[in-house]
């Protein structure tokens, strides 16, 4: 039985219960954040907190807690549910109140967080690469928020499954944006390229990583813009998340993507990105 936190408590899952004028569930109000956890560590905890202060900025949703409470919050339950790997959900919604458009005076949020198993992705996934397809961005126009709201994304996501592909790559007026769950690179002329930041994409954190990471490591990178023709040229794409890590897409819109195999920019990032978890679980 795994165990939540909910305004102030860590209880099983089962026992835990939100209003059901919480605006959360009558309008999709609130914001999220997914951190993973390596060794019972938080990954880019300053990071994520940071990205998560900026979402509730955004939607004017008073931050119910410091960086330190957040902080002992996340290890709390990290702890509840055995250390290890983990994949940690924070959610903060308006809380409950009249169902009305208009913003609530002095609202009281509701402060959710679960845990989850953090696997890595499947060896074969990594050995073969997943296919994906490129379908129009139907999202709205402040994706940089890492809002709850999330019924596009799913739409966009289901739409690619039903084709047998593992993710939608999103194109907006002509120019790939990012992943309906994941953020976007491709191998174009030998240079690591990724869509710069703005409000048509989520700001990533292990899409920052990456670029640390090259930075570090003299792999030649920048941000760019990538239209939709750079896809059908890139010698390799990949897409990142804090739960997918970095996957190579080797099919796309039915045709390979390169030679069909993930290629050995992937390989090297790959291995990059194993190496930096690694060095997060040693004490």
């Amino acid at each position: 039985m795994s165990i939540v936190h909910l305004n102030g408590r860590n209880l099983p899952a089962e026992e835990a219960c939100v209003p059901v004028l919480d605006r959360g569930f009558i309008f999709g109000d609130g914001v999220y954040e997914v951190i993973p956890v390596f060794g019972g560590r938080p990954f880019r905890l300053d990071e994520h907190l940071r990205r998560l202060e900026n979402s509730l900025a955004e939607v004017r949703i008073p931050n119910p807690h410091t960086r330190e409470e957040w902080a002992a919050l996340i290890q709390s339950l990290i702890e509840a549910n055995g250390g290890g790997d983990q994949s940690l959900y924070l959610q903060v919604t308006r809380g409950p109140a009249a169902r009305d458009h208009a913003l609530p005076e002095n609202p009281a949020p509701t402060v959710f967080a679960m845990s989850n198993p953090l696997r890595p992705p499947a060896p074969e996934i990594i050995e073969h690469g997943i296919e994906a397809i490129t379908l129009d961005d139907i999202r709205w126009s402040r994706c940089h928020i890492k809002a709850i709201s999330l019924l596009p994304n799913i739409l966009l996501r289901q739409t690619a499954l039903d084709a047998g592909a593992a993710e939608a790559i999103l194109i907006r007026d002509g120019y790939a944006t990012e992943g309906a769950a994941s953020n976007l690179f491709v191998v174009l002329d030998g240079e690591l390229l990724t869509p710069p930041k703005g409000p048509r994409l989520l700001p990533g954190i292990t899409r920052d990583v990456i670029l640390e990471l090259a930075a570090a490591n003299g792999i030649p990178h920048r941000e760019a813009d990538i239209r939709r023709e750079d896809l059908a040229r890139a010698s390799e794409i990949w897409v990142t998340s804090s739960t997918k890590e970095i996957l190579p897409v080797t099919r796309l819109d039915d045709a390979p993507v390169g030679d069909g195999r993930p290629g050995p920019v992937f390989r090297k990032m790959y291995a990059l990105y194993q190496a930096n978890k690694a060095a997060l679980r040693t004490p």
